[in-house]
């Protein structure tokens, strides 16, 4: 494996990091049981990956197994106890756990557990995935 192409051409180097504090709320609300907070969308990023934090209540439940033909989804558990499907079985995992599904690779996901549960979600490249989950939140709230 190698390096990738070089995308940046400058002699020097630029101001273009992009912060965001932690203690600034969720941009979205999945019906009563997911924040998500956008860390870094695909914009944000050129597309080269979008990474977001979803904060689950108790006894919330994720998609149904499905699988993506663009990108890859990854999950880094960080806090409680998250219901992964890796295509064969399903896995409880914890803090530290973390997940890669390369594009085409059946996954799922949800908190069936008595606790809240928090993780990273991260998909690559950086797919405006903004959208359709504020879709979801829509159709969660009743308004789709």
């Amino acid at each position: 494996m190698s390096y990738p192409d070089v995308r940046y051409l400058g002699d020097k180097g630029e101001i273009s990091a992009v912060y965001r504090p932690a203690d600034r709320g969720p941009e979205l609300m999945i019906g009563s049981g997911t924040a998500v907070r956008y860390l870094a969308t695909g914009a944000s990023t050129h597309g080269q990956f979008g990474l977001y934090r979803w904060e689950a209540r108790p006894h919330t439940p994720g998609p149904s197994a499905h699988f993506h033909r663009t990108m890859s989804e990854s999950f880094f558990i960080l806090s409680g106890t998250v219901r992964l499907f890796n295509g064969e079985r399903w896995i409880d995992a914890t803090a530290g756990d973390f997940l890669y599904v390369p594009e085409g690779g059946v996954h799922a996901f949800g908190n069936e557990s008595d606790k809240p549960a928090s993780m990273l979600l991260l998909f690559a490249p950086g797919a405006p995935r903004e959208a359709y989950f504020e879709a979801l939140a829509e159709k969660a709230a009743g308004r789709k």
